[in-house]
C-alpha cells in the first residue's frame, strides 16, 4: 500500500485548493502538457480519447437529427468579419490576427477564427438560391483561438477544440425550433452520459452571443460549488442574413432572408467531468466516455495460469463490447491500483490464484463501496451491471452535491450571507433591468448564470430596486 499512498499524496485535496487540485489531476492522470505558448495546451492521448467518445455520442446525434459535417477554413478576411457590427466587437478582444504570408506583409489581416458565423454565412450567400435549399443544416468540428487572458486547461484556453453547428431556416418558428432542440441534445448527453446534472436556460440580454437574439445553455454545478456553462445554442433571427445578404426565393415567387442558428460544446466538457466527478484520488470517468471502462489487474502472476486467465478475461469483456484493458507490467498491484483509481477507470478486476480456483474475480467501482466478486463465468454480464450502477451512482451525487449547494434568497444581504462560506446558486428574482443584474454582481459576487425554463415564484420584487419581479434567475460564480 505504500505505492498507492504515495501517489495519491501527489495530489493536493480538493477541499484545501481546489485550483491546484485540478491542475494535478490535470497533469498526473497524464490528461493534458502544456506547450511552449501560453494558452495552447498539448492533449495527451488519455484526453483525446475521452473527446473521441464525446465526439461520437454528439455526433450520433447530430447526423441523427439531418446534419451534414463540414469543413470551413482557418482564417477570416478582416472585410468579411467587419460586415455583422455586434458580433465582430463581441469577439475583437479575442482575436488573433495574422499579417504576414512568409516574408511579404498582407494586403488585408486575417482572423484565425474565433467561431465560424462570418464563413458560413459568406458560403452561404452563394448556395442558398431557393426556398428547395432549405434548411441547410451543417455542423464542423475544428479548433478556435481567443486570445484569453487567463487560461486553464480545458476550461478557458487560447485554443480549444469544439463543434460548431450552423443552420439556416425558412421561417423563424424553425429556427426557434432547431435552437432548442439542439439544447435537448445538449442537455440530454450531459446527463445521460456525461452523468452531469445540467439546468436549462436562457441567457440574460446582456450575457447574450453578440448577434444573436436571444442564447440558451446548458449550466452545471462543480464540486466547488461554481458553474460551467457547458454548451450553448443562439437563434440569430434574420440579423446574419441580412448583414451577409443570405437571400432566397420562396414559395411566393419573392425574396426573403432565412432564419439561422448556431450551436456548440467543446473540450470544456472535459474540465466540467474533472471538476464535477473527480476526488482526492483523481479523476472519477463515466463509463460512457471513458477510454477505459474495464481494468484487469492479475496478482501474483508468478503463479501457473493466472496471466492466461486474465488475458482470457480481458478478451471476453472485449467482445461483449467493453473497452477493456489488462495490465500485464512488473508494477506492483498496488501501484496499479492507484494509478487506474487516478485515471477514473469505472472499474477495476482483481484476479489471483484463489480466485481462479473459486471461479470468480474481484471486483473495485470507482465510485467506492465493499468489494465484491464476479463470476468468470458470467463476466461480461456482470461487469456491464456494475458499469451502470457507476453510470448512476455519479450522476445522483453530482445532483446531490447540487442540492446541497441551492439557496433561495429574498434580499441581496441574505443571497451574500448564503454563498460567504459555501458557494452555490442563488435563487432569486428579477426585474429585467441591466443595471439591477450589474448591482447584483458588484455587490453580492455572483452574476447571472440563465433564466432558467422551470421558473419558480421564489419572491414578488426584485431585491435590487423593489420593482415587481419578472423572472426567477439562477445566480453564481461561474468558470
Amino acid at each position: 500500500m505504500a505505492d498507492k499512498k504515495k501517489l495519491v499524496e501527489a495530489i493536493t485535496s480538493r477541499d484545501v485548493d481546489f485550483a491546484q487540485w485540478y491542475t494535478d489531476v490535470v497533469t498526473k492522470a497524464e490528461l493534458i502538457d502544456y506547450s511552449p505558448i501560453k494558452g495552447f495546451t498539448i492533449m495527451r492521448p488519455y484526453a483525446w480519447a475521452i473527446w473521441e467518445n464525446i465526439q461520437n455520442l454528439f455526433d450520433a446525434e447530430f447526423k441523427r437529427t439531418g446534419h451534414e459535417n463540414v469543413s470551413m477554413p482557418l482564417l477570416i478576411p478582416e472585410s468579411l468579419l467587419q460586415k455583422e457590427k455586434d458580433h465582430v466587437e463581441g469577439f475583437a478582444p479575442e482575436v488573433a490576427w495574422v499579417t504576414h504570408g512568409g516574408e511579404a506583409k498582407l494586403e488585408e489581416r486575417l482572423c484565425i477564427r474565433p467561431t465560424s458565423e462570418t464563413l458560413f454565412c459568406d458560403h452561404f450567400s452563394r448556395v442558398v438560391q431557393s426556398y428547395r435549399d432549405l434548411p441547410k443544416k451543417y455542423n464542423q468540428w475544428c479548433s478556435v483561438v481567443r486570445w484569453e487572458k487567463t487560461t486553464r486547461p480545458f476550461l478557458r484556453g487560447r485554443e480549444f477544440h469544439w463543434q460548431e453547428g450552423h443552420t439556416l431556416h425558412e421561417t423563424r418558428e424553425e429556427g426557434e425550433q432547431e435552437t432548442l432542440m439542439m439544447l435537448d441534445i445538449y442537455a440530454d448527453i450531459a446527463e445521460n452520459a456525461l452523468a452531469m446534472p445540467v439546468i436549462k436556460g436562457q441567457k440574460t440580454e446582456s450575457d447574450k452571443f453578440a448577434g444573436a437574439e436571444a442564447t440558451y445553455c446548458i449550466e452545471s454545478m462543480m464540486h466547488d460549488g461554481k458553474s460551467l456553462q457547458a454548451g450553448t445554442t443562439h437563434f440569430f433571427g434574420d440579423g446574419f442574413c441580412r448583414a451577409y445578404d443570405i437571400q432566397y426565393t420562396g414559395r411566393d415567387n419573392k425574396l426573403h432572408h432565412p432564419f439561422q442558428t448556431s450551436w456548440g460544446v467543446s473540450t470544456r466538457l472535459i474540465g466540467g467531468i474533472i471538476m464535477t466527478h473527480g476526488d482526492d484520488n483523481g479523476l472519477r470517468l463515466p463509463p460512457a466516455v471513458a477510454p477505459i471502462q474495464v481494468v484487469v489487474v492479475p496478482v501474483a502472476t508468478h503463479k501457473p495460469g493466472v496471466t492466461e486467465v486474465a488475458e482470457a478475461l480481458v478478451e471476453k469483456l472485449t467482445m461483449a463490447g467493453i473497452r477493456a484493458k489488462g495490465d500485464f507490467s512488473d508494477n506492483s498491484p498496488g501501484w496499479k491500483y492507484a494509478e487506474y483509481e487516478m485515471k477514473g477507470v469505472p472499474l477495476r478486476l482483481e484476479i489471483g490464484p484463489r480466485d481462479i480456483e473459486n471461479g470468480v474475480c474481484m471486483a473495485s467501482k470507482r465510485t467506492g463501496g465493499e468489494k465484491f466478486t464476479i463470476s468468470l463465468d458470467t463476466a461480461a454480464e456482470g461487469a456491464k451491471t456494475a458499469l451502470d450502477d457507476v453510470q448512476r451512482e455519479l450522476y445522483e451525487q453530482a445532483l446531490q452535491n447540487r442540492a446541497s449547494r441551492i439557496y433561495t434568497a429574498k434580499t441581496l444581504e441574505e443571497a451574500a450571507e448564503k454563498v460567504k462560506n459555501r458557494m452555490g446558486f442563488v435563487k432569486m428574482m428579477w426585474c429585467g433591468d441591466e443595471a439591477c443584474e450589474d448591482a447584483v454582481r458588484e455587490k453580492v459576487g455572483i452574476q447571472s448564470r440563465c433564466i432558467p425554463f422551470e421558473q419558480e415564484q421564489v419572491g414578488d420584487v426584485c431585491p435590487v430596486c423593489g420593482k415587481p419581479a419578472k423572472h426567477m434567475v439562477i445566480w453564481g460564480q461561474s468558470y
